[in-house]
């Protein structure tokens, strides 16, 4: 038999890596060519594989430890990947055949409400009440302005310096183009927004329908002081929120300190807002903790809770001019 190909001596370099990098720099075992007398090697050695994945050649030829499973079985697998695969794609899910908005919103109604949020100079927090309160009543008393004012207040604890104001647009969206084409002919109101322009930092709204199970919130006489809860649920969840507070709400209404609950519809969307009044916040502590102690609140607290992104409190003083009071 002739002799086997020569073999250079010298030293061994270990194979690149990734983008260059020497494989010793990684971790990885030098490729070290097989001896020229025909012997195999019989200690242990890992050969690097410049790819990864089943089938692949390097792969093939990849040497693993003795007892050690092959790589096919203890990193990849054709089950698990066809698992994973199938789970990207959505399953099927039972028709809805009308908009959650119509489902949980009052029928026998067709009022909107918007709500404003006036963030404002602290300076100026005075002089923005007294001009609120002399423009909003003329609005709200007009005929030919189909809107009513619900609430007024000013931020007591929460975001401070700030006015929260709720509107009801009797007849819908027909009603609210109406009101603010209007608004766009009134001298008076154009120049109020002007001047209240140089009192405010920023201001934002909603668009607003109301809970069916609800109360209609009505003008009630005071003093009272009100709060704002905000929840901001994940998107999908309002039909669940609406099915568990249906039957939550009988919870909460025995001190009628329910005075309205709403969803938005237009501005940032999947966010409750509840309306509660209190005497005062020691009245609101005990009313709270008495619901606690009613068989099927802790239930819906429990069902609502992973639906809920985030959630804020306010605290808010009834403006002169408010019907909730």
């Amino acid at each position: 038999m002739g002799k086997g190909p020569s073999v250079q001596r010298g030293p061994v370099r270990a194979p690149p890596g990734l983008n260059g990098t020497p494989a010793a720099a990684l971790g990885l075992s030098p490729r070290v060519p097989p001896p020229s007398n025909g012997s195999v090697r019989t200690e242990p050695r890992l050969w690097a594989a410049r790819a990864v994945g089943p089938g692949s050649p390097s792969t093939r030829r990849c040497r693993c430890r003795p007892g050690a499973e092959p790589l096919s079985r203890r990193g990849y697998s054709q089950e698990a990947e066809g698992s994973w695969f199938r789970s990207l794609f959505v399953h099927k899910v039972d028709p809805r055949k009308d908009a959650h908005s119509n489902l949980l919103s009052k029928r026998e109604t067709s009022s909107l409400y918007k709500i404003q949020f006036h963030n404002v100079k602290p300076e100026c927090l005075d002089a923005y009440n007294g001009l609120t309160e002399k423009v909003l009543p003329k609005l709200h008393l007009d005929p030919d302005y189909p809107c009513d004012l619900v609430g007024n207040w000013n931020t007591w604890y929460g975001e401070q310096d700030q006015a929260v104001h709720l509107w009801r647009f009797s007849g819908g969206y027909p009603a609210l183009s109406d009101c603010m084409n209007k608004l766009k002919q009134n001298q008076e109101y154009l120049e109020f927004r002007r001047e209240r322009s140089r009192m405010l930092l920023s201001r934002r709204n909603q668009l607003l329908l109301e809970f069916s199970f609800w109360n209609e919130p009505l003008p009630r006489q005071g003093p009272n002081i009100y709060e704002l809860r905000t929840y901001k649920l994940k998107p999908g969840t309002m039909i669940e929120w609406g099915n568990n507070w249906a039957r939550a709400i009988k919870y909460r209404q025995e001190n009628q300190e329910a005075v309205g609950g709403f969803f938005s519809q237009i501005g940032e969307l999947y966010v409750v807002h509840h309306l509660w009044a209190y005497r005062d916040l020691q009245s609101r502590e005990e009313t709270r903790n008495a619901a606690w102690r009613k068989t099927g609140w802790d239930e819906n607290v429990y069902y609502t809770v992973p639906l809920v992104r985030t959630m804020e409190s306010r605290i808010m003083i009834p403006m002169k001019i408010s019907p909730l009071q």
